[in-house]
């Protein structure tokens, strides 16, 4: 698997890659925000309780207006262990599946244990932010998958009947490795998510997605990046069930103004696949980020996921300021994300710089532990 190219990287590069890599992670954080306080309610439900316009700005979840849920807690994950297999790198062990195993089984363990276990000393500065400590509504297949030290593979994958949007929705990270060509990052994203989504449609909807984060970061429009995932799948088993929901979604932009029950309709049975592409069509016809996430939170189906996918890809496409900052005022651990965020940026652009055969940073590796 490929690495980030240093050779790239002038000033203005650096600033317009910082600020998409912002913009993912606080879009996925936001859009889950967003949709959490709806999540499992219909459109019906969703109308009686926030008025006929339905869900129109933050709510009250889990005791507090801008709470997230276990979907941007595993996102952090996902780009801690993307910065960890880059630090690992430099002892000759390359393989980033593995760190983000790591990762996620740090995730876990914020789900069982009462708090932060200050002499793990290799878990890094992540697992020591004391506010994902909390439970937020994983579903088990993520707590099944990540339940002990066995490693699901695409050829050996953990909960092969799953088929939710869960694994999808921490893949916007993967989207961000801007160096690495579209298939690695493909490759990478279904090996991570069969983790926890062992049915070809759980995890190759995971990789379409990181693709189109991919071609988004690198600055093409939200329809190359779908068409450039659409060519990579062919070639994969399985791959029809998510082609198609995104070939539907394509076509669903030109049927006229969009609706919620167009978003519903995309959805299908709330699988992996229908929630990629009732993403991508909402990003695709928002007039602005705030209407896209309106479309995509209003509707009969998963609310939460549907919003931090959504959000992933609005704020890739746009990056950090065209975020609703009233929003970001509220976000829980936004001081959090914003530091991963800024910590990924540096280690993708300036990586030989903090650790390498010459030399490390006493601090980064104290953040990013090669163990």
């Amino acid at each position: 698997m490929g690495a980030t190219a240093g050779a790239v990287w002038g000033r203005a590069e650096q600033q317009d890659f910082r600020s998409r890599v912002r913009g993912t992670l606080l879009g996925v954080a936001v859009g889950d925000a967003f949709g959490a306080p709806v999540d499992g309610l219909d459109l019906d439900g969703i109308r009686e309780e926030h008025g006929a316009e339905g869900l129109t700005d933050l709510a009250p979840a889990y005791g507090r207006r801008g709470a997230v849920t276990h979907l941007t807690q595993l996102s952090l994950f996902s780009v801690d262990g993307l910065i960890r297999a880059q630090v690992r790198r430099d002892t000759g062990a390359w393989h980033p599946p593995t760190d983000l195993h790591r990762a996620y089984r740090r995730w876990a363990a914020t789900q069982r244990d009462w708090g932060p276990d200050l002499r793990r000393k290799d878990d890094g500065w992540l697992a020591h932010e004391e506010w994902l400590y909390v439970r937020r509504d994983a579903p088990k297949a993520l707590l099944l998958g990540l339940g002990d030290e066995t490693m699901g593979t695409p050829e050996a994958p953990k909960n092969p009947g799953e088929r939710g949007a869960e694994a999808a929705a921490r893949s916007a990270p993967f989207g961000l490795l801007v160096g690495w060509e579209s298939q690695l990052v493909a490759q990478l994203a279904v090996e991570c998510a069969a983790q926890t989504h062992g049915h070809p449609t759980g995890y190759l909807a995971a990789g379409a997605y990181a693709v189109i984060v991919h071609g988004l970061a690198r600055g093409e429009s939200l329809d190359a990046a779908v068409q450039r995932a659409l060519a990579l799948l062919v070639a994969r088993p399985g791959h029809q069930p998510v082609t198609e929901a995104l070939q539907h979604a394509l076509g669903a932009v030109r049927q006229g103004l969009p609706t919620p029950a167009r978003v519903t309709e995309l959805m299908g049975e709330g699988t992996a696949e229908g929630l990629v592409a009732a993403a991508v069509y909402c990003a695709l016809v928002g007039e602005d980020v705030r209407h896209g996430l309106r479309l995509a939170v209003n509707h009969d189906g998963p609310s939460a996921a549907t919003g931090a996918l959504t959000g992933g890809l609005l704020g890739a496409l746009h990056g950090e300021t065209a975020l609703p900052p009233a929003w970001l005022a509220e976000l829980e651990g936004r001081a959090t994300l914003l530091e991963l965020a800024d910590d990924f940026a540096m280690e993708m652009t300036q990586g030989p710089a903090l650790h390498g055969p010459a030399g490390s940073s006493p601090g980064w590796l104290a953040r990013y532990p090669r163990g």
